[in-house]
């Protein structure tokens, strides 16, 4: 395969799915997310997306980032340097929640225009700066294995298989925003997390934690709803 080839491949819209695919990928990744055993896992996931929004909009907000760690109990951390209060900040703080979930919806973005291999690819190259940015050994994992699953889908699998791992993926995205959300509030509502974000924001803003949290699941639920539309939609169009 030549280089023309590979970037038609990237760039040219997919055939459509069938249209039972957008069903049972959002089944499966609702499995992935509702059951304690496996949202212990799966969680990872979400915490590479987390830390992976604080770290983009850190640095596009012009902060300088230090560096990433994830850890083994889904917790992680992303720290930058820059002028501690002010809007570079506050987005910052902001993004680690509000990330999946947006991430989701530019997914069912593109998967709706049929953009398929061209998601895998974004993720990969998204996975792949991310990387650079890893300051310990089990977040090097996480994000390799991660990348790894992609380049091999995005590489050798069929078309079917590309469309149901992306479906798969974006599906989990948007379902899986909301549940940290929940987690946090119930956590703070028996006085942990005094750190959280939400807090974080508070304390910069003067926003109480629980209106941050709010909009944290406002822009969670809508994305679901909106993204969850569109993936619905596209095999029927």
């Amino acid at each position: 395969m030549d280089y023309a080839d590979v970037w038609h491949r990237v760039v040219d819209p997919q055939p459509l799915p069938p249209g039972w695919l957008a069903l049972a990928t959002a089944g499966v990744a609702l499995l992935a997310v509702l059951p304690g055993p496996a949202w212990r896992l799966s969680r990872n996931v979400v915490t590479i997306a987390h830390e992976g929004g604080h770290g983009l909009v850190a640095l596009l907000t012009r902060r300088r980032l230090s560096g990433i760690r994830l850890h083994s109990d889904t917790s992680g951390l992303t720290l930058s340097s820059g002028p501690p209060t002010g809007p570079g900040m506050i987005l910052t703080a902001a993004a680690g929640y509000t990330a999946p979930s947006l991430l989701g919806l530019g997914g069912a973005a593109l998967l709706a225009a049929g953009r398929i291999t061209a998601l895998l690819w974004i993720a990969i190259l998204l996975l792949a700066g991310m990387l650079i940015m890893i300051r310990n050994a089990f977040g090097v994992l996480s994000v390799v294995v991660t990348g790894a699953a992609f380049v091999l889908v995005s590489w050798y699998g069929g078309d079917q298989l590309q469309a149901a791992f992306a479906y798969l993926g974006i599906w989990f995205l948007l379902l899986a925003g909301v549940r940290p959300v929940v987690e946090l509030q119930r956590k703070r509502r028996h006085g942990g997390a005094p750190d959280s974000d939400a807090d974080q924001l508070a304390r910069l803003t003067g926003v109480g934690a629980l209106l941050w949290v709010t909009l944290f699941l406002v822009i969670a639920l809508v994305c679901l709803l909106i993204g969850g539309g569109w993936l619905l939609e596209w095999p029927t169009r």
